[in-house]
C-alpha cells in the first residue's frame, strides 16, 4: 500500500540507527552506513494507492501503523498488515504517537508480565515515551500503578491515571521499603540489585532501555538479568518488542474508549526532522515527539 504520511513519530531506536551506535546495532541495521536511507517507522496518514491483493482497506482510509524502511517521507509503501484503521476523532498526530510505544509497553505489561487487577506496578520513566502509554495500560489492566519521574512532570504522571507518583529527584523507590508484584524500567538508572529490593520475592522486573555502553549498549545488563533470574524466584524479563497487526488492533480499541490517549511532547515540520531526532537524543522527552508532514 502507498501512504500519503500525515504524521511520524521518532524515538530513540531512531536515533540509535541514524549514529550507529550503541556499535552492535550496525549488526542488524548496516555495518557503514544505515540500510534504508530515509529514518522513521512509526506513521499515520492515508491510504493513496493499494496493491490488487488488498481488501482491507482502500485508498482515502485513514491508516496508522509502522514501515520497516522510513516513514519520515512524503509517501511511504507500507505492507497492508502494518496498518490499521485510525480511530474517529483521533488527530493524526495523535495516531502516530502510538505504534512502537504503546506497543512496547502493552506486550511489557500483559504479556511478559501478565498484569492482573489488584497488582502493583512501578514504572521509571513513566512521563516518556513507553512510560506514559505504559501508566495508563496498567490502569485499564486494573493495577495499582506508581509512576517515577522528575519534578516537572509529577502532574502530568498524576493526570495519566498513576496512584502514586515518585519525584526520583527527592526519593529513591528502592529505599522506601516498598515492594511491588511489578517493576518496567525505562530508564535503568540504578543497578539490578537495588531494583531487586523494591521487587516483590516472585515479582517480575522488565529492564527495557536502550541505552548502555557505547559497543553494546543494553546487553551487558541483559545477560546479567538472564543470568541472575536463574538463581532467584523473582522474574527478571529482558524482552525485545515485535510489531503485531493484532496488537495496534487492541490499542486502537483502547484509544476508542479513551482508556489510552498519547502524550505529545513536541511537533516538528518536516524540514525540521534532524532537530527532532536531536531532541530525543538528549533524553528527557514528555510523552512522544511528532513530525507533521
Amino acid at each position: 500500500m502507498l501512504v500519503e504520511v500525515g504524521a511520524a513519530s521518532v524515538h530513540p531506536g531512531d536515533y540509535f540507527v541514524m549514529t550507529g551506535q550503541p556499535y552492535v546495532v550496525r549488526l542488524a541495521f548496516g555495518l557503514r552506513r544505515p540500510r534504508h536511507g530515509i529514518p522513521g517507522r512509526d506513521l499515520a496518514g492515508v491510504v493513496a494507492a493499494v496493491g490488487t491483493d488488498v481488501t482491507a482497506l482502500r485508498p482515502g482510509d485513514e491508516v496508522f501503523g509502522w514501515s520497516t524502511t522510513g516513514t519520515l517521507a512524503e509517501y511511504a509503501c507500507v505492507p497492508v498488515d502494518h496498518l490499521v484503521s485510525t480511530p474517529a476523532d483521533l488527530s493524526v498526530t495523535d495516531a502516530a504517537a502510538v505504534p512502537t510505544s504503546a506497543t512496547t509497553a502493552l506486550q511489557a505489561l500483559r504479556d511478559i508480565a501478565n498484569v492482573r487487577p489488584g497488582q502493583t506496578v512501578l514504572i521509571t520513566g513513566a512521563s516518556g515515551g513507553v512510560g506514559s502509554f505504559a501508566v495508563q495500560l496498567a490502569k485499564a489492566f486494573g493495577a495499582e500503578v506508581t509512576g517515577v519521574c522528575s519534578t516537572r512532570n509529577v502532574d502530568l504522571v498524576r493526570s495519566l491515571g498513576a496512584d502514586h507518583v515518585v519525584d526520583y529527584t527527592r526519593t529513591d523507590f528502592t529505599r522506601t521499603g516498598k515492594r511491588y508484584d511489578v517493576i518496567l524500567d525505562n530508564v535503568e538508572a540504578q543497578p539490578l540489585a537495588d531494583l531487586r529490593r523494591a521487587l516483590t520475592p516472585t515479582g517480575t522486573l522488565i529492564p527495557n532501555s536502550g541505552h548502555g555502553g557505547r559497543w553494546l549498549g543494553p546487553l551487558g545488563r541483559i545477560v546479567k538479568a538472564r543470568v541472575l533470574s536463574g538463581f532467584t524466584r523473582q522474574r527478571l524479563k529482558p524482552f525485545t518488542s515485535f510489531a503485531k497487526r493484532q496488537d495496534l488492533l487492541t490499542l486502537a480499541d483502547l484509544l476508542a474508549t479513551g482508556q489510552v490517549r498519547p502524550v505529545i511532547d513536541r511537533t516538528y515540520a518536516l524540514d525540521e526532522a534532524a532537530d527532532a531526532l536531536r531532541h530525543v537524543a538528549a533524553g528527557h522527552t514528555r510523552g512522544k515527539v511528532v513530525i507533521t508532514v
